[in-house]
């Protein structure tokens, strides 16, 4: 009887093991803490909507996928080194809706080191899309585009007076590249033109200078927190100018650390309107929402969730025998592909993705409106 009870439990313990052993592991290092830490958490929390409900089916293959999340403190050396012990010790698949320009940077080598596909960075940096980086699989759209479009719609409300406000970094520059075309084609210079440090802002020299331009209009390409602190400085300096900011702060997150100062920024935004159920996409988000007990949805978790839908897609397309490279290959294989009224495609020379830009405005009741 012992020996019996013995190899029962052995043949048991096997089967544990095999059980955990029998998942798609997938990879993800962002900024859960720290100044993007709000978008961050949505932006994945709309990314588990999908997977969850894929897993709830029976995952893919047969095999349920786990995302394994570790936080970088949205700091690119710590992306740099949690992406290699995700790559290395816990050998995902692949590596999924990280976070930030400088960081996805320093992921990339890690990347053609070992053949690893990254799907949907959230960030619209051109560098990710031109030239075309051979492992980065990019969903929305990019940043430059975002930001003309931004200066584009101020212009045509009559505003000309427009001071720009960035980061000094990788993202900084490329966003500021997307407003320097949008003005160009506005014939109009910028009334300030301010930088700051992305470790240390320190918007107390350059909200007065903003203030003195009598700027009608600040773009502020930041992100998370230092946007707040951009205009909490702003308004203290006497500045009235509307403020605008880009998609990576779509949340609700953000909209909450902006407290009363919220009401009248307006976002630039890279997926459909989230309430607009004329999109297939967002009602099947805010069925499965509402399944959770979840009463709406964000631009944030919208976007995770687009993400997912590419991801589970290219899974199914590898096959059942998993493995990057085969990932690899579907995803540069996949065309026109409707993730719900929105079409993605591939190929070994575009890993664009969407190119879908809007604007939206935060209303009175905290609400993204459009």
């Amino acid at each position: 009887m012992k020996s019996f009870r013995l190899t029962w439990l052995a043949a048991v313990l096997a089967g544990f093991c095999m059980t955990a052993q029998a998942q798609i592991l997938i990879g993800q290092t962002a900024g859960f803490s720290g100044p993007v830490g709000a978008g961050v958490k949505e932006t994945t929390e709309g990314a588990k909507l999908y997977l969850d409900a894929v897993n709830a089916r029976g995952g893919v293959h047969g095999q349920p996928i786990a995302l394994v999340s570790m936080d970088d403190k949205f700091e690119p050396k710590l992306a740099a080194e949690n992406a290699r012990v995700l790559i290395e010790d816990k050998r995902v698949l692949a590596l999924f809706l990280n976070r930030g320009t400088p960081h996805t940077e320093a992921i990339i080598p890690l990347l053609n080191q070992h053949g690893v596909p990254l799907i949907a960075p959230s960030t619209g940096a051109m560098v990710l899309h031109q030239p075309v980086q051979k492992h980065v699989f990019n969903v929305r759209a990019t940043y430059q585009r975002e930001a003309e479009k931004a200066i584009v719609h101020l212009n045509t409300m009559g505003i000309t007076r427009i001071a720009v406000v960035h980061v000094d970094d990788s993202f900084g520059a490329d966003g500021l590249a997307g407003a320097q075309r949008g003005l160009a084609a506005a014939k109009l210079t910028p009334v300030a033109l301010e930088k700051f440090d992305r470790a240390k802002p320190n918007f107390a020299p350059i909200a007065p200078k903003v203030a003195q331009a009598n700027a009608q209009a600040v773009l502020m390409i930041a992100s998370g927190s230092a946007v707040v602190e951009g205009t909490k400085a702003l308004r203290a300096a006497g500045s009235a100018a509307q403020v605008v900011t880009l998609s990576n702060n779509a949340s609700g997150g953000f909209v909450k650390s902006l407290g009363e100062l919220a009401r009248g920024v307006i976002v630039t935004q890279v997926f459909p309107y989230e309430r607009s159920i004329a999109f297939p996409i967002v009602k099947e988000a805010q069925d499965l929402a509402r399944a959770k007990g979840a009463n709406e949805i964000s631009p944030a978790m919208l976007e995770g969730f687009s993400a997912a839908k590419v991801l589970v897609e290219a899974l199914r397309r590898a096959g059942p025998k998993l493995s990057r490279e085969r990932v690899q290959t579907a995803l540069e294989g996949l065309r026109k592909l409707d993730i719900g009224g929105l079409e993605v495609g591939y190929s070994t020379t575009d890993h664009t993705g969407l190119d879908f830009a809007d604007l939206s405005i935060i209303g009175i009741d905290g609400r993204f409106k459009r």
